[in-house]
């Protein structure tokens, strides 16, 4: 079986995965600026808000069609209807973290998830994992035995993003529709939930929006703030190979850990001072691991070529 070369990078794919990774990695920000709103009701509205900016670029791009087309598929409805589940479970997380003074664990969350995915391609496709891969994943699974012992119980917050965010880039892998149609789905699955939630959080005098300015305003942003930088990344993933991609994925976690200690002035003292450093030399022979392979692939998409009879 041969490997259709990949297209080398492109400076706009860049420019779109460095927004992408960008964007989310100053998110706390924003998320601490809504910290004394609770979590659910946040999440409800960055559903609500996400659905026209997603709808806006599907129109943009005139892939309205995908979207009528997959809405008459009760399969296809059934897996969105899942990812959708996942995505919300990973959101609340994340949102919860931040206001609770978690974000260092959402950041080893963040840098755990991909040593999780190759993990899931292993179990649950087959895909052999080499030693240097093997380390890798041994060396994360140590550091959260370490933080374990430490904290007496697991650290829930990065375990629970790992596994919420792993599983459902792993099933939307399965879902036969773009990224930008897929993502416009699962807002518009889980639109009639949100709706139904702030309609009875107010009808029992509770709710934030419309209660001031700038609760509101924040809370409208809340769309964009989610719906653009994953625009941006369907955008760049397509310009941009595989191993470049993964391994600017360690932009985000890396923002958010900077913001948790110089800024947010959480403690990164005990087993984190452990755990971290373990993390990160897992993640450089992760990226080590899926260089080499991008490169082994291109040696060998050049081979036949270069073995062809003038």
């Amino acid at each position: 079986m041969t490997h259709a070369p990949q297209p080398a990078d492109s400076p706009k794919g860049f420019a779109y995965a460095l927004a992408a990774y960008g964007s989310w990695g100053l998110l706390p920000l924003y998320m601490k600026a809504v910290a004394h709103i609770p979590p659910t009701e946040v999440i409800a509205h960055r559903v609500i808000w996400s659905l026209p900016v997603a709808a806006a670029v599907l129109i943009q791009q005139r892939r309205g069609a995908d979207l009528r087309q997959a809405l008459g598929r009760p399969r296809l409805l059934a897996m969105a209807a899942l990812t959708a589940v996942l995505i919300t479970i990973n959101w609340l997380i994340y949102v919860w973290s931040i206001g609770n003074d978690r974000a260092l664990e959402a950041a080893l969350g963040y840098y755990i998830n991909p040593l999780f995915s190759i993990c899931l391609g292993a179990l649950l496709l087959g895909e052999r994992l080499s030693r240097m891969q093997l380390v890798a994943v041994a060396l994360a699974a140590l550091a959260v035995v370490i933080m374990t012992a430490e904290n007496g119980s697991l650290p829930a917050v990065a375990v629970g993003l790992t596994f919420s965010w792993g599983l459902y880039a792993f099933f939307k892998r399965s879902l036969p529709l773009g990224p930008n149609q897929g993502f416009t789905l699962e807002v518009m699955l889980l639109l009639l939930p949100a709706l139904a939630y702030l309609a009875w959080l107010h009808s029992h005098g509770g709710g934030h929006f419309g209660g001031s300015w700038s609760d509101t305003l924040l809370l409208i942003g809340c769309g964009p703030v989610t719906a653009i930088p994953l625009m941006f990344y369907a955008n760049g993933a397509k310009l941009l190979r595989l191993s470049t991609i993964g391994v600017l994925q360690y932009i985000t976690p890396t923002m958010i850990f900077l913001i948790a200690v110089w800024l947010f002035d959480e403690p990164f003292e005990g087993a984190r001072r452990i755990a971290f450093p373990m993390i990160w030399a897992a993640l450089v022979i992760y990226s080590v691991t899926l260089i080499q392979s991008a490169r082994a692939r291109r040696r060998a998409a050049r081979l036949p070529t270069a073995l062809r009879p003038d």
